[in-house]
């Protein structure tokens, strides 16, 4: 069986990192080797660099394409180490007998509802500016970080989801919010369940002081935070998103904070990962940038190890692995 199998830890900056016992549980069942792709490689290059390896315990990047699928010799399985899977094309997939599997989402929920709250109070509260001013020697010069708080204010809450329902909690239990929630998927009495308020997108927009990106990424709402949305928001809005980069237009953030109609914006997201030190993002104070943490708890990347660890040696005994998006397999036997 060891010989059998070789396992691709693709662009993983924590898978194994932290808990050892998850690569030697992998090294039971198979070879195992660590990938660094660029985000961008094209797919037939890709395939070519991962023939013979048929598990592939994957990240955010790189995209497993069509072309990837069309090139790639034996694959049982991709085990996303995390929740998304927009990065993988389901179809192709499917066509090529590879099970995709991602974390459940129960194992993220608190980790990154809590992030997205711990960036918009960083943001609302300028943190990050004022502890960089003490290490400039600046203490006296603090009422310059005049902030703003987040209890009673009307917050909008796009994606009212796993993630997003507990951000609901958060707000409206822990911070006396009124919390607006859009989310086509779920019913008024399910979002009044987590103490928030079922509204259509438009109203959110007129009516939110504060908004929480929480939605996955597909076809219908890319760049949903567009100039035309930002025109229809109250002046001096804070954003935070923890969802997916391209749920925003940066262009527009940019121009939006740059004539003051936002007042910050807060992203563990970029729409081109991994950002740079030349993001345009960076050039101003009230933007906060952190690099796709959110899940970065201990916690959460041991639960998230775990489920990878176990697709994998689900897969090699012919079994079903748990939380399955392409459930198509010839190799599948149990």
């Amino acid at each position: 069986m060891t010989q059998e199998n070789k396992i691709a830890i693709v662009n993983s900056s924590s898978f194994g990192k932290m808990f050892d016992t998850h690569v030697e549980r992998l090294e039971k069942i198979g070879q195992v080797d660590r990938f660094d792709f660029d985000s961008s490689i094209e797919g037939k290059q890709l395939a070519e660099s991962l023939i013979g390896y048929n598990i592939i315990i994957a990240s955010v990047t790189p995209f497993f394409t069509s072309e990837f699928f069309e090139h790639k010799d034996e694959l049982k399985l991709i085990t996303r180490h995390g929740i998304g899977y927009n990065n993988i094309d389901l179809k192709a997939a499917k066509a090529h007998g590879t099970i995709v599997a991602i974390v459940p989402p129960l194992i993220e929920r608190d980790a990154v509802a809590e992030n997205n709250v711990t960036n918009l109070l960083a943001l609302m509260r300028r943190t990050t500016e004022s502890a960089q001013e003490v290490k400039n020697d600046g203490w006296e010069n603090r009422a310059r970080f005049i902030g703003n708080g987040l209890c009673g204010k009307t917050v909008g809450v796009i994606g009212v989801g796993n993630i997003g329902s507990r951000a609901v909690e958060i707000l409206h239990y822990g911070f006396r919010c009124e919390v607006l929630g859009v989310d086509p998927n779920k019913t008024a009495l399910e979002i009044e369940i987590f103490g928030g308020k079922k509204v259509e997108l438009d109203e959110l927009l007129e009516r939110a002081e504060v908004i929480c990106l929480c939605a996955s990424l597909n076809e219908t709402n890319y760049h949903l935070i567009s100039k035309e949305a930002i025109a229809k928001m109250k002046d001096g809005v804070y954003i935070s998103n923890t969802a997916r980069g391209a749920l925003v237009d940066e262009e527009a953030i940019i121009e939006a904070i740059q004539t003051g109609k936002l007042r910050g914006y807060a992203t563990d997201v970029l729409e081109v990962e991994p950002g740079h030190s030349d993001h345009p993002f960076l050039e101003y104070p009230n933007i906060i940038v952190t690099p796709h943490t959110s899940a970065y708890t201990m916690e959460c990347l041991e639960g998230m190890g775990d489920k990878c660890v176990s697709d994998c040696e689900a897969i090699v005994e012919g079994r079903m692995p748990r939380r399955v998006v392409q459930p198509v397999s010839p190799y599948i036997t149990a």
